[in-house]
């Protein structure tokens, strides 16, 4: 499969924190393939499928060899005994708590997931499929969900396979330990945590790619005023973190370039990296990525970023 370099996270589409409407969604989605943006990443997680539908639907009718998709297993959709009276507070998306995630790194759950997403995207296939999230799942994501994603790609159900997660050492174990071919790193390699450089160095030997998620850390690295946005990794930044990005912000002021710039251009410049993914939660955001994607940054920067320390 390809990639573009720049990619969609779909996560928001799915009312990650605050509602998006389904007119705002499908004008999001235009407007990234507008920018030129073919790869598009979701998650039965996001929204409780909401995301999915709302990303099939917007695709709809485009040439399906002009885009990519990718999609995740690991956490089953199940009927909620109550749908309708309870908000998904627990999950973090602002939408009805219709159904109820279970964890399932089985063969069966990997399969059964994988059927739901895709009816729910209206595809005809899911580009790659990405285990998600199976920190505390190691035994039986390794010895029963890849073995599955293993045979489903040897039959050609899918193109790709990989790991989606939010620490790097696991990944890293998945790399050395099974045949993946991509993994999606979220948040450990950015301007202010560059603790999963191991893993891309290793992905660069082996020859996986990486797809770069949260390169804004949550929020505090997404505009030039960090205080403003002080979420780090789901959390309130700490006052040190705050301080660390402002100044950043004032580095990179002196070479012409906006914090979320140097943010987003940090990790496309690692050799393993295929595709920087990116949120957004309407067309002016998408936009804004972008510009911001395509805008050259001088190497000088990295140097005086480097210099400066943590």
């Amino acid at each position: 499969m390809r990639v573009s370099a720049l990619g969609f996270g779909g996560a928001v589409i799915g009312n990650l924190y605050r509602e998006v409407s389904e007119a705002t969604a499908a004008e999001t989605v235009a407007a990234a393939w507008d920018a030129g943006i073919r790869y598009f990443d979701t998650a039965p997680h996001y929204g409780l499928g909401l995301a999915e539908r709302r990303l099939g639907a917007a695709l709809a009718g485009r040439a399906r060899h002009e885009f990519s998709v990718s999609t995740k297993v690991g956490r089953i959709l199940e009927p909620a005994p109550n749908p309708g009276r309870a908000r998904d507070v627990a999950g973090g998306f602002a939408v009805p708590a219709d159904f109820a995630r279970r964890w399932d790194f089985s063969a069966d759950g990997v399969r059964r997931s994988l059927e739901s997403s895709v009816d729910r995207l209206g595809l005809d296939r899911v580009d790659l499929v990405l285990l998600h999230d199976p920190d505390e799942h190691w035994a039986q994501a390794v010895a029963e969900a890849y073995p599955a994603l293993h045979e489903l790609r040897s039959q050609g159900v899918v193109g790709a396979i990989g790991v989606g997660m939010n620490q790097w050492q696991m990944l890293r174990r998945f790399v050395t330990d099974t045949d993946v071919d991509a993994v999606m790193l979220a948040g450990r390699y950015t301007l202010l945590d560059t603790s999963g450089e191991p893993l891309l160095d290793e992905c660069a030997r082996r020859g996986v790619s990486v797809l770069a998620a949260g390169v804004f850390n949550g929020g505090v690295l997404a505009t030039d005023d960090p205080a403003a946005h002080a979420v780090y990794d789901y959390l309130p930044a700490s006052p040190q973190v705050v301080g660390r990005a402002r100044r950043m912000v004032e580095i990179c002021r002196r070479h012409g370039v906006v914090l979320p710039q140097a943010a987003i251009a940090h990790a496309a410049r690692h050799p393993a990296v295929a595709s920087v993914v990116l949120g957004a939660r309407s067309p002016e955001e998408v936009r804004r990525n972008a510009e911001l994607f395509h805008a050259p940054v001088p190497d000088e920067l990295w140097e005086e970023l480097a210099a400066a320390g943590p």
